[in-house]
């Protein structure tokens, strides 16, 4: 709710959430924000393109749909996974102002905070492969 709250304070006005396997909450509070929940569509290009920002996991499909859409994105670190490649990738698209990121567990703090989306960087279209070969780095596949 205290990420609702933050997010209504940065003025959204919708927010569409795919929660998969997970529960979709009781929304039972008032709210001036338009809240959408499901659990899995064939294709989430369409929200992307709707959106003006994403919040997303840190999978580099993801990221990558999310970049090559041309709109801003917030990346969402699983603090619990092991061998974490997710924060290496979130922390180099921050790096390069393509995007933000943050846990799970700061979210709410991060949302509330002083952070201007507008200070992120477009991604250049047409360097998939260079996105390709940052991956290959990370994951060890080749030397960075």
């Amino acid at each position: 709710m205290k990420s609702r709250m933050a997010l209504e304070a940065k003025n959204c006005k919708s927010l569409i959430i795919q929660v998969g396997k997970g529960v979709i909450p009781a929304v039972e509070y008032q709210s001036k924000m338009k809240i959408e929940f499901y659990r899995f569509k064939d294709s989430i290009e369409d929200d992307i393109k709707k959106s003006d920002l994403t919040i997303s996991h840190a999978g580099a499909g993801s990221c990558l749909n999310v970049l090559q859409a041309g709109k801003r994105l917030l990346v969402v670190v699983n603090e619990r996974l092991m061998d974490n490649h997710q924060i290496e990738l979130a922390e180099r698209l921050a790096l390069e102002k393509y995007s933000f990121f943050t846990t799970l567990s700061l979210l709410t703090d991060f949302l509330e905070g002083d952070v201007n989306f507008d200070e992120i960087e477009p991604y250049p279209l047409g360097q998939t492969g260079k996105f390709v070969e940052f991956i290959d780095s990370v994951m060890g596949f080749v030397d960075s």
